[in-house]
Parts: C-alpha cells; sequence; structure tokens
C-alpha cells in the first residue's frame, strides 16, 4: 500500500511549475533541453506524478525567470512533496498558503462543503465577509481589510465560470449557521436572501442541516471541503478533503480519508432538507433578521 502522505503539495507544485514555465513562453522541449532532461521527466513533475528535489525546482524556476520570492516559496512546497502528511502552517516559509487551497478550487469539477459555522466564503455578502474578517482580524487597517474581501469576491467568479465549465457547489449548511446573527441583523437578513438567491443557480445547491436532525456520522468532523477533479484525464486526481482554522490548514487524499468522508457526507445528506425545504427555512429565518433588525 502506498503510504507516501498526501499528494497535495506535489500535485500544487506541479500546477505552479507549470504556470511558470508558460508564462516564460518555454515549451517542454525548450525547457527539458536547457535542464538537460527528458521531457517526459518534466510532464511527470509538472502533473505531481513524483515528489521533487528542492534544487531541482530551483533549476526549473531559474530558466522561467522566476523571482527569488518565488524560488524560495517552491523550494519550501517541494520539500513539502516528501512528507507523510500535510499539515500546512501559515506561518512556514509559504506565507501565500491558501493560494494552494485557491488552486485546487479553480481546478475542480466539484465543491461538495459542510459548514457547522459559518456562510461559505463561495456565498457570502459583502456585508457578512467584512465582519467575518474584521472580527478575525480587529488590528488589520481598512486598506488591508478591503484586499481581503477582494480576494474572496474574486474567488467567487468560480462559480460564473464559462470556460473550463463551472464547478458544481454542493453545500450543507447547519441551521445554527442561518441563527447566528451578524452585528446588523438586516444584513444578516440580505445574506440569507442572498443564499436563496444563488441555491437557484444551475451549479448550486444549497440544503440545511436542521438543528433537530439529531447526530450524523463521525459529528466530531467539523467544517469541512471535499474537492472532486476530472476523471477524464491519464492521471485523474484523487477527491482532496480540506480543512483549515486560525493556525494552518490540513489536506487528506488517502483512499482510507476519502472513504471516511465520503460516508460522513452521505450521513450528511441523508439527514439534510431539501433544497426546496432548505429555501423555505432560511426565507423564514431571514424574516425573523429583518423584523429583529
Amino acid at each position: 500500500m502506498d503510504d507516501s502522505g498526501s499528494t497535495v503539495p506535489r500535485r500544487q507544485l506541479g500546477r505552479y511549475l507549470r504556470e511558470l514555465r508558460e508564462n516564460a513562453y518555454v515549451t517542454v522541449t525548450a525547457a527539458a533541453k536547457e535542464l538537460e532532461w527528458s521531457a517526459p521527466r518534466i510532464w511527470r513533475y509538472e502533473t505531481g506524478q513524483v515528489p521533487m528535489h528542492p534544487n531541482d525546482v530551483e533549476a526549473m524556476c531559474r530558466v522561467y525567470g522566476a523571482s527569488r520570492e518565488t524560488v524560495a516559496t517552491m523550494r519550501a512546497l517541494a520539500r513539502e512533496t516528501k512528507a507523510h502528511g500535510w499539515w500546512h502552517s501559515y506561518g512556514e516559509a509559504i506565507k501565500d498558503w491558501f493560494k494552494v487551497y485557491v488552486g485546487l478550487e479553480a481546478a475542480a469539477t466539484s465543491i461538495r462543503k459542510y459548514e457547522a459555522d459559518l456562510v461559505p466564503g463561495l456565498l457570502q455578502t459583502v456585508e457578512y465577509m467584512t465582519e467575518v474578517i474584521s472580527t478575525d482580524h480587529p488590528q488589520l487597517a481598512e486598506a488591508e481589510r478591503q484586499a481581503r474581501v477582494d480576494i474572496r469576491l474574486r474567488r467567487q467568479r468560480l462559480l460564473a465560470r464559462v470556460v473550463p465549465r463551472a464547478p458544481q457547489l454542493d453545500v450543507i449548511l447547519s441551521e445554527a449557521v442561518l441563527r447566528r446573527p451578524l452585528r446588523d441583523r438586516a444584513a444578516m437578513a440580505r445574506q440569507l436572501d442572498a443564499l436563496v438567491v444563488m441555491s437557484d443557480q444551475h451549479n448550486v445547491s444549497v440544503r440545511v442541516l436542521p438543528l433537530d436532525a439529531g447526530l450524523f456520522r463521525w459529528a466530531s468532523a467539523g467544517t469541512f471541503t471535499m474537492l472532486d477533479f476530472p476523471t477524464d484525464v491519464r492521471e485523474p486526481e484523487p477527491t482532496t478533503i480540506y480543512m483549515d482554522g486560525p493556525c494552518g490548514a490540513v489536506y487528506l487524499d488517502k483512499p482510507h480519508e476519502i472513504e471516511v468522508y465520503e460516508n460522513v457526507w452521505r450521513s450528511l445528506a441523508e439527514r439534510a432538507l431539501s433544497g426546496a425545504e432548505s429555501r423555505e427555512l432560511i426565507r423564514t429565518i431571514a424574516k425573523e433578521m429583518s423584523s429583529a433588525a
């Protein structure tokens, strides 16, 4: 059995390297000639099939004219490709840790998300995300807060993407998410109204797990995201489970890990309200929020 750990770091490293090469207008053949490697070797690296030595990564980056900071980031990510599990700490050399998740999110054909506490970032209104960011980072200057809002808004464009086709987003929300108000209850009502509107999109499903639904399997799992990738390719990527918190993010993609979370998702889906019932409940809570505002 392969116990080489998560393939997430090397798959994302491969994406970064391919992007660097293409942005430098260097073909695989030209890169192979310059590096004195075979073209298949570069292809295996770019598709994340094998772990990479940081020195090989640096050699590729130099051929592509990458900045010193990019080289350092790529070397740090290469070191992770040999790890047995992958806990990505925010304080490590890869300062832009979240780009790894955003890269996976953009490559996914399907995103399944269970949220126990907050409206998911892809479905947040500006008012909602602004309060979440301000609450988490009270020390941020206004310009920095706005920059974080802008990043989240750019991520939301994913759902309206035409080429490649936008992913299917299936969300199951704990009823507690809907009942946890913002300081401005009218703003929370507007967020709930927006959820109803967004759930009408052809590629978005929002279902509510009622508070009286009882326990679901592995309820201790908490909030998580499951990303599925294209299957009509030579080397399909495995489903990846992502979870994060204030100090880091964890990625799981071993077969037994995927199986556990597939069971969790199935258990949640069995207990959640239908799409129509969920919209009705969200509208009801939105009215309650409006009257209390």
